[in-house]
C-alpha cells in the first residue's frame, strides 16, 4: 500500500480503447495516474474504497469506510487509464480490491488485452482467496486476471521498509498467473529492467 497523494478520476477522457469493460459501478478512494512504487514499471494505481481488515498502522485508514470515497464506473476508470500510452501496468490497491472483484476483473481484462500487467494487493492470503473463490465469482474473476499478488494483512510488528512493493515481512509478492489451472504460485524476488519477474530459488 502507499500513502502517496491521489487524484480523482476525470469525467471525460481523451483516449478510447479497442476493448471496453462491461459497464459496472465501483466505489474508489482515488487513483494515482503514474507510479513506480506500486509494482514494476510505470503503473496506474486504483485505490478501492472499503476494507474489512482494519490493520493497525495501515497507511490508508481513510479507505476502510464502506460508504466513503466516491462512486464511478468501470468505463470512466478505463478511459482514465488509457489516457497515458506510457502506462505499462495497472495496480489495484485499497481498501480491499477483492470486495470489487467483478468490476476490477473487467478493468484487468482490458488492461491485459493491451499488454499491461495486473498487480493486486489483498489483506487476505493467496490460500484464503483461493478458498473464497470457490463460492465468490468476483474473487475468482479478479484472481484469475491478476499477474502479481501481494497477499496478507499489514502487520505493524513485522514492518520492513526494505521490502519490495510491500510493507511487512509476512506479506508475499507472488506470481499467480497459473491460477486457476494451478494453485501453485512463484514467489518473486525482484523485477528486471524490462519488468520481468525474477523468482526466489
Amino acid at each position: 500500500m502507499t500513502g502517496l497523494h491521489r487524484r480523482t478520476i476525470p469525467y471525460a477522457a481523451r483516449a478510447g480503447a479497442s476493448l471496453s469493460p462491461r459497464e459496472m459501478p465501483i466505489r474508489l478512494s482515488g487513483v494515482i495516474k503514474e507510479s513506480i512504487v506500486d509494482g514494476p514499471q510505470l503503473r496506474f494505481v486504483v485505490f478501492t474504497q472499503g476494507c474489512p481488515h482494519h490493520c493497525p498502522g495501515c497507511h490508508n485508514p481513510e479507505t476502510w469506510d464502506m460508504g466513503g470515497g466516491f462512486m464511478t464506473s468501470t468505463s470512466l476508470l478505463w478511459k482514465s487509464i488509457t489516457e497515458n500510452p506510457s502506462i505499462k501496468g495497472v495496480t489495484f490497491s485499497g481498501g480491499e480490491p477483492f470486495l470489487w472483484g467483478e468490476a476490477l476483473a473487467e478493468i484487468a481484462r482490458c488492461a491485459k488485452s493491451r499488454g499491461m500487467s495486473v498487480m493486486t494487493y489483498s489483506g487476505w492470503t493467496y490460500e484464503q482467496l483461493q478458498k473464497k473463490a470457490e463460492t465468490e465469482p468476483g474473487t475468482k474473476a479478479l484472481l484469475s486476471s491478476t499477474d502479481y499478488l501481494v497477499d496478507g494483512p499489514f502487520i505493524l510488528a513485522e514492518r520492513d521498509l526494505e521490502l519490495l512493493f510491500r510493507g511487512s515481512r509476512n506479506q508475499r509478492l507472488l506470481d499467480v498467473t497459473g491460477y486457476p489451472n494451478t494453485k501453485a504460485a512463484l514467489e518473486i524476488e525482484r523485477f528486471d529492467m524490462s519488468g520481468r519477474a525474477v523468482y526466489k530459488e
